[in-house]
């Protein structure tokens, strides 16, 4: 092994309630660290795409219709979620075949290459229809990418904790993907308030992803110099490891594979609406200056991204279930008086995301855990990743494009009506979904 690896030190499998510990020991705050890094530098690129939607839409489109631009641009953007699933059946079954390591160091390499791509195409103007074509290219990889990210993340995270601090381990994946959307939300602000528009549109923007590229390459020197988890180094020392660990999941798992995906239904929607788009939609339909939408969005992350690790703390308290059933219980609630007092004001629009903000905890701090817990090691990257990206691809990656169209249709009124049926159908999951905090892990 070399000298500068780190080896999470995960509890072994005749660990059980009364031995396991309860505080995370040096090494396995250590590996928590590294995954943490490379995972967040890698979604600052997936998170840049949507910040600058609106002048992607400039660059990349034809000219002349503002509203179908943008509509192309968040269809390019949908698109990328397609790939999701393809990425996570497999880059998820080649880190279950060949380790948590080697599946988040690709995974990172391919993300960081597609940002390149996208910082230094040419603009429509330039070489017409080659621009999009170069744009949904670069989608296409980062979706693939992003589709294989969670499920091996989440895995060396969760497999890398202690037993009674799992949610709080998992909790970091969510961290690091907010942290990249923080980290591109502060170079939103930046450019768009330092930089004038010609600026900003002619080399701002492009700046920004090279920013976000460069920080991938560090993410993948950080993973490189990882080591993997005792427990994927069992399933494959035991010759419990499978040559097709997709067919696996879906045979011998089908109600943990399900339950996944119901876990992730209003998690997702509601991530992809407060947290990524939020901003851009507030520019649209009430007017708010992108800069001061894009500081909403910064502060309240900051918020979010402290908060994440003590929800992680809570659920280990008190269950995945109570925590994530308050979660989509309240926007079942408070969707339709969130939404109807989003204004153009500064004020308006940061207690309405900050309020969101707060509930998602609920999902955000569990699903990397509760969705590791439903699968042994043999399993458990591709269990976690294709049934979520499946879902994601689905709720997440139409979000955007389905609050732009009701906005251009007349229909924002009725967004709150989707917020809540997909919190609702989340709901009954997390009440009826056996109870994972104090399963044996391995």
């Amino acid at each position: 092994m070399n000298t500068g690896s780190v080896m999470p030190a995960g509890p072994s499998r005749d660990e059980d309630s009364t031995t396991a510990p309860t505080k995370l020991n040096s090494a396995q705050r250590k590996a928590i660290v590294a995954g943490t890094i490379g995972n967040t530098v890698e979604w600052v690129d997936w998170a840049l795409y949507s910040i600058f939607a609106k002048i992607i839409a400039d660059e990349f489109f034809p000219k002349g219709n503002g509203a179908v631009a943008l509509l192309s641009t968040l269809a390019v953007f949908a698109v990328g979620f397609v790939m999701r699933p393809v990425g996570a059946a497999v880059l998820g079954a080649y880190a279950d075949r060949r380790g948590r390591k080697k599946g988040m160091t690709l995974t990172v390499a391919l993300m960081a290459g597609a940002g390149f791509i996208i910082a230094i195409t040419p603009s429509y103007e330039h070489i017409g229809v080659f621009s999009p074509l170069l744009l949904l290219v670069a989608r296409l990889v980062q979706g693939f990418s992003a589709g294989g990210e969670f499920g091996s993340s989440s895995a060396f995270l969760v497999e890398s904790a202690a037993r009674g601090r799992r949610a709080f381990a998992g909790s970091w994946q969510q961290v690091s993907v907010a942290g990249g959307v923080l980290i591109a939300s502060l170079l939103g602000t930046l450019t768009t308030s330092v930089l004038s528009d010609d600026a900003l549109h002619s080399w701002g923007w492009r700046v920004a992803f090279i920013f976000g590229g460069l920080l991938g390459l560090v993410g993948l020197w950080l993973r490189v110099s990882v080591e993997d988890t005792d427990s994927f180094a069992e399933a494959r020392s035991s010759g419990r490891t499978r040559t097709n660990p997709v067919k696996a999941m879906f045979v011998e798992h089908p109600a943990a594979t399900l339950r996944v995906t119901g876990i992730t239904i209003a998690g997702t929607l509601t991530y992809y609406i407060w947290v990524n788009y939020l901003p851009t939609y507030a520019n649209l339909t009430t007017g708010i200056p992108l800069k001061t939408a894009l500081l909403s969005q910064t502060l309240c992350l900051i918020v979010f991204v402290v908060a994440l690790p003590f929800a992680g703390l809570l659920s280990d308290r008190l269950g995945r279930k109570p925590t994530m059933a308050g979660f989509a219980a309240g926007f079942v609630v408070l969707a339709w008086p969130l939404l109807h007092l989003l204004g153009n004001s500064f004020l308006s629009l940061f207690l309405v995301q900050l309020v969101g903000m707060l509930l998602i905890l609920g999902y955000s701090a569990n699903c990397a855990v509760v969705m590791a817990e439903q699968f042994p090691p043999e399993v458990r990257a591709t269990g976690i990743a294709l049934p979520y990206a499946l879902a994601v691809a689905v709720f997440g990656g139409t979000a955007p494009y389905v609050t732009t169209w009701m906005h251009e249709s007349g229909h924002s009124d009725l967004l709150w009506v989707y917020v809540s049926a997909a919190s609702l159908i989340s709901l009954v999951v997390y009440l009826t979904m056996p109870e994972t905090k104090d399963k044996e892990f391995n």
